[in-house]
């Protein structure tokens, strides 16, 4: 009961925390590493080298005060430099500098190493996320969203700890020495006017935050237009739809336009707002001094020194309205970002989930039911069995489920109802990666990366040797014509594989799949993209390397699974009729009607 109580309490106080202290408290693990010992360290020496650096600033107007006032002529004539004066100034000034540098060179790792382990999260996370995301989000804003958040963070860091923390600890060790060497008013006064200074930044900031958040959405869309246009040039070309892509883009940087001018124009808003803080507080303070060196309680060196430690603040306060600027925007980029954390995962590992252990490969669909939503049901009890080494093939027209089935046995979804097992394993119980481990798939769409051939081939088992890379290009039929390219394996293939014809890629997915050496092969749509005479011969290879393996094959030609053990005929999420081929025949019934299509466009062609 505690611990409901507790956890409750959490909840509560997460909600009511400062959306912007939040951020700050999901980003410190990843700052303070537990386990790097040298982060620690480099952290605490960056601190050790701020506090060096604020008081050796403090000394500098000091040993200026006292050059000035050696050299002025209220003393008699000038018998000597203020030698040691001078010397001390000059290296007070070194000293300050350097400190800072050894603190920025120090910090960098800490904040390059946050940067890293946030962006390795994030690309972890978004490869966990299931199929149904990555199909409804936009490329060119997930790309933007990332890279604006990682540039956030490190922006964060570097104005929170080289900006914000310095001068507020500056503005405190000032007002304190001010106060002790010199009139409360003076420190009274400077205290005041960096507290509305600070004030009326923090208060239009604030308000200029909304023209950001429509900048970064307009900026968000205009890239995803481009990058989905640019990815998808064929297809405008085909179309002639090239003026009616600049329009669409043309509309989208309008809105950054839009937002963009009223941000600049807030923000000369701001900053005459800050300069108008400044100068009036500048100009009682010296006003103020002034009147002490004409009444002899102050010297000209006293004003001197008064008036460097107040240019001394006011310049950081300068950064300071930026660095605040620039660590809301950094904020505001960073929330972005952690919200893909926020991502509901929809397929995910039960906690000690074990691995699959396979032990002959049997398959069994036991009462399958599937929907994206419950208006549209995809599977509908779907129950079958695909014995140890035998081969069973799943066929029927589009739309009818056959790429559901292969996507539910991938785990890339949950089946709503019912089960599905391998060697009597429900894989909903066991690890994600020991059961795609398992199954190697030649997928209907084959998408690339764009690298060479043989790295393609090679993402199948990624460490293979080249001569097991080149054994898989042979029995997937592509060796030969890799031979004669110029560059051979080394060849590269253009985004998703679009320099490579729809049968070279999907004779390049299958040589991929056969360097995996998978105890299961699943393969859907497989030769679809191949012409007659190429089919057969990968056919051939295909049969002979899936065979004694458990294979489920998805097909729309009927030609391709004549041979296997059972066929499944699946229509509108039913499984309407299942036999071999000359069973199937013999039923006269929607199979047939298939193959007497099939075999009369053949003959037609």
């Amino acid at each position: 009961m505690k611990e409901k109580e507790m956890v409750g309490t959490q909840m509560l106080q997460d909600t009511a925390m400062n959306p912007d202290i939040k951020i700050l408290r999901r980003l410190w693990p990843f700052l303070w590493s537990t386990t790097d010992s040298k982060i620690k360290f480099r952290f605490g020496i960056s601190f050790v080298m701020l506090i060096a650096a604020k008081i050796t600033t403090l000394l500098v107007p000091i040993f200026f005060k006292g050059s000035v006032d050696t050299l002025f002529p209220t003393y008699g004539n000038i018998v000597i430099v203020p030698v040691f004066m001078v010397i001390a100034y000059g290296v007070a000034r070194l000293l300050s500098a350097l400190f800072n540098e050894i603190r920025d060179g120090v910090f960098a790792t800490v904040a390059q190493q946050a940067v890293h382990n946030i962006a390795l999260n994030i690309f972890q996370y978004l490869h966990k996320l299931g199929l149904r995301y990555h199909l409804d989000r936009q490329t060119g804003g997930l790309s933007r969203a990332i890279e604006r958040g990682t540039k956030g963070i490190e922006n964060l860091l570097q104005f929170l700890t080289f900006n914000i923390i310095p001068t507020l600890l500056e503005i405190l060790m000032v007002g304190v020495l001010l106060w002790y060497l010199y009139d409360y008013k003076i420190a009274l006064i400077t205290l005041i006017t960096m507290l509305s200074y600070i004030s009326f930044t923090l208060m239009i900031t604030e308000w200029r935050i909304q023209f950001l958040k429509t900048m970064n959405a307009t900026d968000n869309e205009a890239t995803t237009k481009a990058v989905d246009s640019l990815l998808n040039y064929e297809t405008v070309k085909y179309f002639n739809n090239e003026e009616h892509e600049a329009t669409r883009f043309d509309k989208a940087l309008e809105g950054y336009q839009a937002a963009a001018i009223k941000n600049r124009i807030s923000l000369s808003f701001l900053n005459g707002g800050q300069a108008l803080i400044i100068s009036i507080g500048l100009i009682v303070v010296m006003l103020y001094a002034g009147k002490g060196v004409s009444q002899h309680l102050l010297t000209v060196g006293d004003f001197v020194a008064i008036n460097a430690y107040v240019i001394q603040l006011y310049l950081p306060l300068f950064t300071l309205g930026f660095a605040y600027r620039e660590i809301k925007i950094a904020l505001v980029n960073i929330k972005q970002m952690f919200e893909l954390l926020d991502v509901p995962c929809e397929v995910s590992d039960q906690p000690h989930a074990p691995d699959l252990t396979f032990q002959n490969g049997q398959i069994v669909f036991e009462n399958v039911d599937f929907f994206y939503n419950p208006n549209r049901q995809i599977l509908k009890q779907i129950t079958f069995t695909v014995p140890a080494g035998k081969t069973v093939a799943i066929v029927g027209s589009s739309g009818a489920g056959k790429s559901t089935i292969s996507r539910l046995l991938f785990r890339f979804y949950d089946a709503t109802r019912g089960r599905i097992l391998i060697d009597n394993q429900d894989i909903r119980e066991v690890t994600q990666e020991s059961l795609r481990r398992l199954i190697g798939i030649v997928p209907q769409d084959t998408v690339l990366f764009n690298d060479t051939i043989g790295y393609n081939i090679a993402y199948g088992r990624p460490g293979s040797s080249e001569e097991d890379i080149i054994e898989a290009a042979k029995s997937a039929q592509i060796h030969n014509f890799i031979e004669i390219l110029p560059e051979g394996y080394a060849t590269r293939v253009g985004e998703r594989g679009l320099k490579l014809s729809g049968g070279e890629k999907q004779r390049v997915a299958i040589a991929r799949t056969l360097l995996k050496k998978p105890r299961i092969f699943l393969f859907d749509e497989a030769t679809s993209a191949l012409d007659t005479r190429t089919e057969k011969q990968i056919q051939a290879s295909l049969k002979k390397i899936s065979q004694n393996h458990t294979t489920l094959i998805i097909a729309h030609r009927l030609s391709t699974v004549i041979d296997a053990d059972q066929i499944l005929v699946l229509d509108n999420g039913d499984i309407i009729e299942r036999g071999t081929h000359q069973e199937l025949i013999a039923l006269n019934g929607t199979y047939t009607a298939m193959w007497l299509r099939q075999q009369h466009i053949a003959k037609a062609t």
